[in-house]
């Protein structure tokens, strides 16, 4: 039977993981001639929170959860380095192969070298574009109508590996980071599971193939680049809130206190169902033209119009634009900064 180490953290790996177990030996729905996974390797727990309590990864608390619920043994390993202490403890559960989706840590050759079928990475772009860590913002930021998910080998050089499964994906313009992840983790995880069947029958990895074109890179996104530039386009700024959702978020002032903007629209994307939608005017960029009961709060941009609908007030509730407006005295006519 194939052994298998899963590497991942967040909430869409952990997606993924899920979708992995359900269809391997571990499901009673499976052959057990197929792979088990024998640990999850992710990041060690995190202070969140006012009380800095160290909460454990969603790969962690998802494992932990299976091990409960199915009786089942799955070592979780968090170890801050992959250095010869950690590297022992994963040699001495002898796994076959090494698949992870946003595990968050670079491996050496000393790591690569151990696994008989060597190590696989779910990445969400269409490699060799958008290389590193957030090729899904960078895709919803650059506006492009298709982005996908690669299966790669990995080797030292980020995100270089030869590719073994692409699949594409159109985009609406309506997605937001948080979404297409999702559909990353589990189109991808379907495409792991069809690869980890493939390893256990044939003993060896798909067929692979060089990545073709000119590569781009992505680049770390800070907290401080959720802040909104009002003299950008109405069409760069809803870019830019749906790749920032839901971390950083996007932010803008308003009488000196943060205002917190979660959802809007480019006006020009409903002006074709709404012709009294106002397009452009000449009022300075940021400045809060009116309130539409039906589509939002409109807001001018450098180019356009944004339809806000949902805010948040700094260490308050989030709130629908009707529920926000019903509190917002003199906000009609204020210039957001």
């Amino acid at each position: 039977m194939l052994r298998v180490l899963y590497g991942g953290s967040p909430a869409a790996s952990a997606k993924t993981l899920e979708l992995i177990l359900k269809d391997s030996a571990m499901s009673s729905s499976v052959p057990s001639e197929a792979y088990k996974i024998v640990a999850v390797l992710t990041n060690p727990p995190s202070a969140k929170g006012r009380h800095k309590e160290l909460i454990p990864t969603e790969v962690a608390q998802y494992a932990e959860i299976w091990n409960r619920a199915r009786g089942d043994d799955i070592k979780i390993l968090t170890p801050e380095h992959l250095k010869e202490e950690a590297r022992k403890e994963i040699s001495a559960i002898q796994p076959d192969i090494f698949v992870c989706f946003a595990y968050g840590h670079i491996l050496g050759p000393k790591f690569l070298s151990m696994f008989k079928y060597g190590v696989v990475n779910l990445h969400p772009s269409l490699l060799p574009k958008y290389r590193g860590a957030t090729p899904v913002p960078a895709a919803i930021l650059n506006q492009d109508t298709e982005t996908g998910f690669s299966l790669q080998k990995m080797v030292l050089g980020i995100d270089e590996g030869d590719v073994l499964y692409e699949e594409r994906m159109g985009l609406t313009g309506t997605e937001t980071a948080e979404l297409l992840l999702g559909k990353a983790a589990l189109f991808g995880g379907i495409a792991i599971t069809t690869l980890l069947r493939h390893v256990a029958k044939e003993g060896v990895l798909p067929p692979s193939k060089p990545q073709e074109g000119t590569p781009s890179y992505c680049s770390t996104i800070k907290k401080e680049d959720g802040r909104i530039n009002w003299s950008d386009s109405a069409l760069q700024i809803d870019a830019q809130i749906r790749a920032y959702t839901p971390w950083p978020g996007c932010y803008t002032s308003s009488g000196g206190m943060q205002l917190r903007i979660l959802k809007a629209a480019a006006a020009s994307k409903v002006a074709s169902q709404d012709s009294s939608i106002t397009q452009n005017t000449g009022a300075v960029p940021g400045t809060v033209l009116s309130y539409s009961k039906q589509r939002g709060i409109l807001v001018q941009t450098g180019d356009g119009v944004l339809l806000v609908t949902e805010l948040q007030w700094q260490a308050k509730k989030a709130m629908d634009y009707k529920s926000f407006m019903n509190g917002a005295r003199n906000f009609i006519g204020s210039v957001l900064e």
